[in-house]
């Protein structure tokens, strides 16, 4: 039963954050302490603090975020819809593919620097540098296209 209730938590939520209310949980979210209405409204461009407030108290409402004296913060982590492809460092939102694009680029600027030090260039290590430059590139769009599909 409580994987029934989990599932059913996580398709309430992935209803819930979407658009502005989505906008302003990753604005929680980045932020390293609390944050206050107002810095909602200036930070994501919002008409009025009022509207912050209703997303926010929407946000308070699904358990996301705490309200103490005024201000919010975060309460509970929750990855559903874009946030699966995001890991949180401190602050900072990545997305899970930039590990994978780091990986590959920097094994291929080794494997290229061993090459030209070295000056043994075969067909195997032909099909491994282009193996290393698929990877690399793959992983790269993916990075960037996770990371625009967040905005």
């Amino acid at each position: 039963m409580i994987g029934l209730d989990k599932a059913k938590d996580e398709e309430e939520l992935d209803a819930e954050l979407k658009g502005n209310t989505l906008r302003v949980y990753l604005h929680v979210l980045k932020s390293p302490g609390k944050v206050g209405a107002r810095e909602v409204q200036r930070a994501l461009g919002f008409s009025s603090p009022t509207l912050a407030v209703h997303h926010l108290d929407k946000l308070t409402e699904l358990g996301l975020v705490e309200k103490r004296d005024g201000e919010y913060s975060l309460a509970r982590l929750v990855k559903v819809g874009v946030l699966k492809q995001f890991i949180v460092v401190s602050s900072f939102m990545l997305p899970r593919h930039f590990f994978y694009a780091s990986m590959f680029s920097t094994l291929l600027i080794l494997y290229v620097a061993s090459l030209l030090c070295f000056e043994k260039a075969s067909l195997s290590s032909i099909f491994a540098l282009a193996f290393g430059i698929i990877g690399m590139v793959v992983s790269w769009y993916e990075t960037i296209r996770v990371w625009r599909e967040k905005k």
